[in-house]
């Protein structure tokens, strides 16, 4: 049996995020020590990995608790959990998309900007006028 605070060294996720995973239903609520400590399990040490390397793909609370509740049918097909990936990946390739807009549109506001008082700096220019900028972002 593992105390919460071993749990959260051994997995890498900060007590109250073990908490917070409890009252969301995401881990079982852990058994309790004579003197009131939480204890944890193998299992349930095992259920918050999961957790975390989902969380760390970007998955969305909903999106872990239908991918544990498929994983406690092992027979079953896993279009549902492909499905899930698909549509993160999804979003996934959006945030980047959107990211190489920004990063364009910033690059091209500094290289613009070549005056020596603030009163003719581009980037202030650029950032009060929208209108100034290429493309919506």
């Amino acid at each position: 049996m593992l105390t919460i605070g071993d749990l959260s060294r051994r997995t890498g996720v900060k007590i109250p995020t073990i908490r917070y995973y409890e009252q969301m239903g995401l881990i079982a609520a852990a058994e309790r020590s004579e003197g009131n400590q939480r204890r944890y399990t193998r299992e349930e040490r095992d259920r918050l990995s999961f957790i975390r390397h989902a969380r760390d793909l970007g998955l969305t609370i909903e999106a872990i608790r239908e991918l544990i509740e498929l994983s406690a049918h092992p027979e079953q097909p896993c279009a549902e959990a492909d499905r899930i990936a698909a549509e993160q990946l999804l979003a996934v390739r959006a945030k980047i998309e959107k990211l190489k807009r920004l990063e364009s549109e910033l690059e091209r506001i500094t290289s613009h900007c070549h005056g020596d008082q603030v009163k003719d700096c581009y980037v202030i220019q650029a950032l009060a006028n929208h209108d100034l900028c290429e493309h919506e972002h």
